[in-house]
């Protein structure tokens, strides 16, 4: 670091050599750090993102906070232990050949580092399962200063070094969640806002960040480069990006309003992410599905739903996205299945299919009702559904002999994670 007394007068020439010639002193080499993007993750990064968009399987969405997890509890009488959770969280991945349905499970950072009630590593039991292990790594939604009553989605500071300590236990992608609201505008501020925010987090997650250093130059001498080593500080993450700028379902807007703004949304998202040189082939997108606002009195069917997702699909994300893991977003379960069923009944160039929570989870749920002796008909609940929705990617989904419970909508209004 540059000595205090550089930042004296006494630095200055006096005035009487003030424009007068001078020697310039040899030039000095000087050793400084660099910041490397490193493609050392490339190949990982698309081999993952290729694992995870395989034909017939999708995501189980169980990275829900403590606090909605809690809320779940509460709707079957449990109260909000870290008991209750971990009980709730061995009994989904601990279900007989869910990886034959499920190719990725996102999980909450408690999970990532939970075990089961028999003591294994949840991340073991998703490997043993042939599932990969993701992470959530927003820190949640904040209001934006100067929108509409609109949010923002934080977390970037420190995001490289959190990454980094969750590859090294075992997670290998991750979703940030932001959310863009119809009713509230959206406004011009909160779409580009989401889209920037994505961006950044997707190009941290995707890099390799290595050396720090810090190094002073004076006189501008000729830097000198040298080799990181590991006595720097590293800092590796590699892990596969979830895009997700959720459009709410909330508002009694129609579904061509829908589309137009999930236009505008996604076309900010990937022109961010290209100037963040984002590597497509190596992220997935969790879009929402292109349906009327969940008060609308205007109701699409299945194949309105696809042909307008399909279109957006087609006009914003580029063939080398490998996949699009639909949300929910409150949908019924037999309603987002067959949503997913009408959008694969010919070829995409993308992998298309699911990241669902409570649309996978909601009737293995009430099932279980916190009772050990249900454990087994709340697995065989959810394995269904993922059955469901494995068709449903193959587009051999057929809604016949689905229980009334099933169908009925999950939507709740202002919903938060």
């Amino acid at each position: 670091m540059a000595s205090a007394t550089l930042l004296k007068t006494s630095f200055l020439p006096k005035k009487p050599e003030w424009g007068a010639s001078r020697q310039a002193a040899a030039p000095r080499p000087v050793t400084v750090s660099m910041v490397v993007r490193a493609s050392a993750y490339a190949d990982e990064l698309v081999k993952t993102a290729k694992t995870i968009a395989s034909p017939g399987r999708g995501i189980l969405a169980m990275d829900e906070s403590n606090a909605t997890c809690g809320k779940r509890l509460a709707s079957i009488g449990l109260e909000n232990t870290e008991a209750n959770r971990q009980a709730y969280r061995t009994l989904l991945v601990t279900a007989p050949g869910l990886g034959q349905y499920i190719s990725g499970a996102i999980l909450f950072e408690e999970t990532l580092y939970q075990s089961a009630v028999d003591g294994r590593k949840i991340v073991d039991i998703l490997g043993e399962q042939g599932i990969v292990p993701g992470i959530k790594v927003d820190k949640g939604l904040v209001p934006l200063a100067g929108s509409n009553n609109e949010s923002w989605c934080q977390g970037l500071d420190g995001l490289d070094a959190r990454e980094a300590a969750y590859y090294q236990a075992g997670a290998r992608f991750c979703k940030w969640r932001t959310v863009v609201s119809i009713p509230n505008g959206p406004s011009e501020l909160a779409v580009k806002e989401a889209a920037w925010g994505l961006a950044r987090y997707a190009a941290i997650s995707q890099v390799a960040v290595a050396g720090l250093f810090l190094a002073c130059i004076i006189n501008h001498p000729p830097v000198e480069i040298i080799d990181i080593d590991n006595n720097n500080v590293r800092q590796d993450n590699g892990l596969v990006p979830i895009v997700e700028p959720e459009i709410l379902l909330d508002g009694e807007h129609g579904i061509e309003r829908t589309f137009e703004v999930a236009q505008k949304v996604w076309a900010e998202t990937f022109y961010a992410m290209a100037e963040n040189n984002v590597m497509f082939e190596g992220i997935l997108l969790k879009p929402s599905m292109v349906t009327p606002g969940a008060e609308s009195k205007d109701k699409a069917t299945p194949e309105q739903v696809a042909e307008y997702t399909l279109k957006l699909l087609h006009r914003r994300i580029p063939p080398s996205v490998p996949g699009i893991m639909f949300l929910s977003g409150g949908q019924s379960e037999v309603e987002a299945t067959q949503n997913l069923n009408a959008m694969n009944q010919g070829p995409n160039p993308w992998h298309v299919s699911f990241s669902y929570a409570r649309a996978l989870q909601n009737t293995c749920l009430k099932t279980w009702g916190g009772a050990p002796e249900n454990v087994k008909a709340a697995q065989d609940a959810l394995l269904l559904r993922a059955k469901a929705n494995s068709l449903a990617q193959l587009g051999k989904y057929t809604s016949d002999g689905e229980a009334a419970e099933a169908k009925e909508g999950m939507f709740v209004k202002n919903y938060s994670y």
